[in-house]
C-alpha cells in the first residue's frame, strides 16, 4: 500500500478565505495572564471583512484573555480527522452586546446560513448575554496534511 506523503501548501489571502469558510471545527488559542497558552475548542465563520469570528460569552477564558492581551491563534480543522488544516495568527477584538448583536447575526449566518427567525434569534443573544471574538488574520502558516515526509514515499 502507497504512503501518504504529507503536505504543506503556501497560499495567498483569497485561497486562505476559501479554504476557511467551509471548515468552522477550531481550536482558538489565547495567552493566559501568567504567560501559558489557552485553547479552546470553537465554532468559528469567517465575515464579510474576512475575519475569524467566533461567538462566546464574557465570562470565558478566551474572552479575558483577549481583553488582556489581544494576540491569538487558531487552528482551523477539517471535518475529517486526517484532512487538511492551516494555523492563523493575529489579533483579537471582542465585541459585546449591543455592539455584538449585528456581528452575532452575520458569525450565525457564515456558519449556517438563514435562521427562521431572526427576531427569535436577536433576542436569545441579548437574552444569553452572548459576546463575539473577531481574529484579523495577519498571517498563516500553510494549508498541511498529515501522513510520511518524502523521503519514506517508496518504504
Amino acid at each position: 500500500m502507497p504512503r501518504t506523503i504529507a503536505t504543506a501548501n503556501v497560499v495567498d489571502r483569497h485561497d486562505l478565505l476559501a479554504f476557511i469558510r467551509p471548515r468552522h471545527r477550531v481550536v482558538l488559542t489565547t495567552t493566559r495572564a501568567d504567560g501559558r497558552p489557552q485553547s479552546s475548542p470553537v465554532a468559528a465563520g469567517v465575515d464579510d471583512d474576512g475575519r475569524l469570528v467566533v461567538s462566546t460569552y464574557p465570562e470565558r477564558a478566551k474572552t479575558a484573555n483577549a481583553r488582556r492581551n489581544p494576540a491569538g491563534s487558531a487552528l482551523v480543522l477539517s471535518d475529517d480527522w486526517n484532512g487538511p488544516w492551516i494555523q492563523v495568527w493575529g489579533r483579537l477584538e471582542v465585541i459585546d452586546l449591543p455592539d455584538a448583536l449585528e456581528p452575532l447575526v452575520e458569525y450565525f449566518r457564515s456558519i449556517s446560513g438563514e435562521h427562521p427567525d431572526w427576531d427569535e434569534y436577536r433576542a436569545a443573544m441579548v437574552a444569553q448575554g452572548k459576546c463575539l471574538l473577531r481574529l484579523e488574520i495577519e498571517s498563516w502558516g500553510p494549508i498541511a496534511t498529515g501522513g510520511f515526509p518524502a523521503r519514506l514515499a517508496d518504504g
